[in-house]
């Protein structure tokens, strides 16, 4: 059974995307540790809440090297909402802070007079194919959020959705993987997501190998 770290670092939705872990076949370990982030096959990394406290407390219990060493390992890494924000170079929510910096790229508020945070069902657009997708095309998700990434590399944009404009909704470069919305909430689409990242997971802990 393929083995996924959730990262605990004291802000995330632990509970829910366990759950969906456990649900799609897999084994959650809810995990403050690095010894058990850097044994997993996949890992996880969830976030509600503001950026700048997230990064603290990753820093301070020195999370950001662990969650860069599993990066640069090959095992296929996924940031969920404000895990996915915390993939990118920095942000400007409630002042400035610096990101884990896995992917290039500034997180930003949403700018203009619609009603923020944005939150509800929006529909997926695939703008390129990716072991994600597998069997997926579209569909839509759900979002909460206050706060928007913009990737650095257009290529690094997997999928977006609209609101007010384009937002940054799956991310992903090699074996780093981000989804701005909940998928353990995001019906079957999202549940078929999240599985395929585990068996990109599962694929991994075969071959050893970097992915793709």
């Amino acid at each position: 059974m393929r083995k996924i770290a959730i990262i605990d670092y004291g802000m995330g939705n632990l509970h829910s995307v366990s759950k969906a872990v456990e649900r799609l076949g897999s084994e959650a370990v809810v995990t403050p540790e690095p010894e058990a982030i850097l044994a997993a096959d996949g890992v996880i990394l969830p976030g509600v809440g503001a950026f700048g406290d997230a990064m603290e407390l990753i820093r301070a219990s020195k999370l950001d090297e662990t969650i860069a060493q599993a990066a640069a390992s090959g095992k296929p890494l996924l940031g969920i909402c404000l895990g996915m924000q915390l993939l990118f170079t920095d942000s400007e929510e409630h002042g400035y802070h610096q990101g884990l910096n896995l992917l290039p790229g500034h997180v930003e508020r949403f700018k203009g007079s619609f009603k923020v945070p944005h939150m509800g069902w929006n529909r997926l657009k695939k703008l390129q194919d990716s072991p994600l997708f597998d069997g997926v095309d579209g569909g839509h998700a759900y979002f909460v959020h206050s706060y928007r990434v913009v990737p650095e590399e257009r290529g690094d944009l997997l999928a977006t959705a609209d609101y007010y404009g384009e937002v940054s909704a799956v991310v992903g470069r090699g074996n780093v993987f981000g989804m701005q919305f909940h998928p353990e909430k995001s019906s079957d689409v999202g549940m078929r997501l999240l599985g395929n990242f585990l068996r990109l997971a599962a694929g991994a802990s075969k071959t050893g190998e970097r992915q793709p």
